[in-house]
Formats: C-alpha cells, sequence, structure tokens
C-alpha cells in the first residue's frame, strides 16, 4: 500500500475539481476561530491557491492534501504541514472534517499517515499542533494520535467571546539520539 494511504483514506494532492468544497470550507466562519482566517476566501483566490499548489514543500514550506473515503470516494477533509523548517527537521499539522464524517476514526487515521509520512519520508523530528483550550474533541484527537501536551499558550487567539488559551501539542520521532 503507499505511503499515504490505508484501507479506508487515501491523503492527495490538491487537484482543481477540489474549488467547491475548499470555498465551502474556507468559508465557514464558525472554523475561522481554529486557524488564521479572518475573511472570506474568493473562489477566484482558491483558484490561484490551487493552481500554485504544484510547488512541493520545501519551495512552499506547506502542504495540503485533501482526505479521500475510499469506500465512498467522497472528499471528507484536509490535512496540512505548514510552517515546514527542514533545518529544524519540524512541521506544523492542522485538520479538517467534514461535520458529517466526524467521530469515525477518519482523523486519527489522517493524522498517523501524515506522521508516517512526516518522519520516514521527509525525516522530520517532530510535529505540532495548536489546539484550542476550548477544542476538547480535537484535543482528544491529537493526544490519542500519540501529542503530548507541551504548553499553554496565554489568550493565544481572538474569539468572539474574547481571547481563549491554546494548547500547544508535539509529537517526536523515536529516532534514536546520537552519541
Amino acid at each position: 500500500m503507499a505511503l499515504l494511504e490505508n484501507n479506508n483514506i487515501l491523503l492527495r494532492a490538491l487537484e482543481p475539481e477540489d474549488l467547491d468544497i475548499l470555498y465551502k470550507w474556507e468559508n465557514d466562519s464558525s472554523l475561522w476561530q481554529y486557524g488564521v482566517t479572518i475573511t472570506p476566501y474568493s473562489k477566484f483566490a482558491l483558484r490561484e491557491y490551487l493552481s500554485c499548489s504544484t510547488q512541493g514543500i520545501f519551495q512552499s514550506h506547506q502542504l495540503r492534501l485533501m482526505m479521500i473515503e475510499k469506500a465512498s470516494g467522497h472528499t471528507i477533509g484536509t490535512i496540512d504541514l505548514y510552517d515546514f523548517d527542514p533545518m529544524n527537521r519540524r512541521a506544523g499539522v492542522g485538520i479538517l472534517l467534514d461535520p458529517d464524517y466526524r467521530r469515525k476514526g477518519f482523523g486519527f487515521q489522517a493524522l498517523q499517515l501524515i506522521k508516517e509520512y512526516a518522519f520516514r519520508f521527509l525525516s522530520l523530528k517532530q510535529l505540532y499542533a495548536y489546539v484550542p483550550k476550548t477544542n476538547l474533541q480535537s484535543y482528544k484527537l491529537f493526544q490519542k494520535s500519540g501529542y503530548e501536551e507541551s504548553g499553554l499558550l496565554k489568550s493565544w487567539t481572538k474569539t468572539e467571546e474574547g481571547f481563549a488559551d491554546v494548547y500547544l501539542m508535539q509529537q517526536l520521532s523515536s529516532e534514536k539520539k546520537p552519541a
């Protein structure tokens, strides 16, 4: 089986056909508090993003993959490596799962696949994620996937209710330390 797939899901590169689903997810303002988006995206801007997504992770310092449920062929989410730092061998991880596909194990599987890719293929030393303290479901997902809480960033993100704390979670590769 290929590196970015298992029996249930496939992680694949962005395609022009992903425009409509990305437009839906990127413009869902209820999700903006979990990322860095503060304004809606136009289809034009997303079309430009898709056309530039052919750059590799070493050029753009990010990689977005679409999550496909193999049984149905449906696009069910995205997973990102961002702030890729080849010198320090680390990258941030972001994940979005369509609400219809949550709590079915797909997020966990995607995190396992991206971990395998990052540690084995890209030779990264660590992955990290910023998880809002209020997003218990995401916290549990990252914890189950092997991430450990490394710190609490106080008043890190602005929400409708004020400023919210964010957990910094990390997962280190199990490579042997040099003697």
